[in-house]
């Protein structure tokens, strides 16, 4: 089987816009090696088309030491420094959008406002493989769900300056609990102290705070198997759309034109007000999320999903 090197240096939300992608290039025949962040290990595997993980961060050089890729795709930027480092591990062919500092390199071109999802559809198409732009789905791990059923608020992820006051989503945990849903707050080990601060602030057992004791995979876990997920456009919130669990989504100052939910699902709700994240209530997050909750889920993921 040929063997694809496919660089995504990014986080959970960068790896599931991806899927479609990798899909096809798996359906084309390929044994595909991901180079990405170490933390996705767990994740990678999900997606059935992943072979294995090279572990790198950011743009640094590719500690590859296996066999010549018969193939290299970027999937991680339009070039060129992504490009040189896939070239420099010697693949016999790179895929990659095209671009005056390689003119070369035979491919499309960047177009900068696409959609994640359709941007790496676009690029695989174009050098033949055959996408789904909706095959975003992935498996549920096997291992056990920290808290079935429960309704997560994620108040991390991004920059913390355009953050979504920790205040404001301690409101909606605490109006989302007195309806009687099962409420729990995520987050990573270092967005531990945000959590609790919400957590605390929205009158929470200590024990509903999960950040920082979640390993990714009971994290999927959680998310494959919650009732909502509250989020602002972060990795959680692409869990989400994965799993087809409803979500509420709280963007800005990335437009969700770039890195959304598809628009066709309305069990996915985005609140957006341009750069200005304050804008989004309270009252329309605990709106919006009783809205989704009443929707019924026709699920896109693979089946035996849940």
């Amino acid at each position: 089987m040929s063997l694809a090197l496919v660089l995504r240096a990014r986080g959970i939300g960068g790896l599931l816009t991806a899927v479609p992608a990798l899909r096809a290039l798996r359906r084309g025949g390929l044994e595909v090696v991901l180079a990405a962040p170490g933390e996705l290990r767990e994740l990678a595997p999900l997606t059935g088309a992943v072979r294995g993980l090279l572990a790198t961060r950011g743009l640094e050089e590719l500690a590859w030491s296996g066999r010549r890729p018969d193939l290299a795709v970027n999937l991680h930027g339009p070039g060129p420094r992504s490009h040189r480092l896939l070239m420099a591990v010697r693949p016999r062919r790179l895929w990659g959008f095209a671009g005056p500092a390689l003119p070369h390199l035979r491919g499309p071109r960047w177009h900068e406002h696409e959609h994640e999802v359709e941007r790496w559809c676009r690029l695989v198409s174009w050098y033949g493989s055959r996408p789904d732009p909706d095959d975003l789905g992935i498996a549920v791990p096997r291992c056990p769900n920290p808290a079935p059923g429960a309704v997560v608020v994620h108040p991390g992820g991004g920059e913390v300056a355009g953050r979504w006051p920790a205040e404001r989503f301690a409101e909606v945990a605490r109006a989302m609990a007195a309806e009687g849903l099962p409420v729990v707050v995520t987050g990573s080990r270092r967005e531990r102290p945000l959590a609790l601060l919400v957590g605390t602030r929205a009158r929470l057992n200590p024990r509903r705070v999960l950040a920082g004791r979640t390993s990714l995979a009971e994290l999927c876990a959680l998310v494959a198997g919650a009732r909502l997920v509250v989020s602002a456009e972060t990795g959680v919130a692409h869990l989400a759309t994965a799993y087809d669990t409803p979500s509420v989504v709280i963007f800005g100052p990335e437009s969700p034109a770039r890195c959304g939910p598809p628009a066709d699902r309305p069990w996915h709700r985005v609140l957006a007000r341009g750069a200005d994240r304050g804008a989004v209530s309270v009252e329309e997050v605990v709106a919006a999320g009783r809205e989704v909750l009443s929707v019924p889920v026709c699920s896109t993921a693979p089946s035996g999903r849940r």
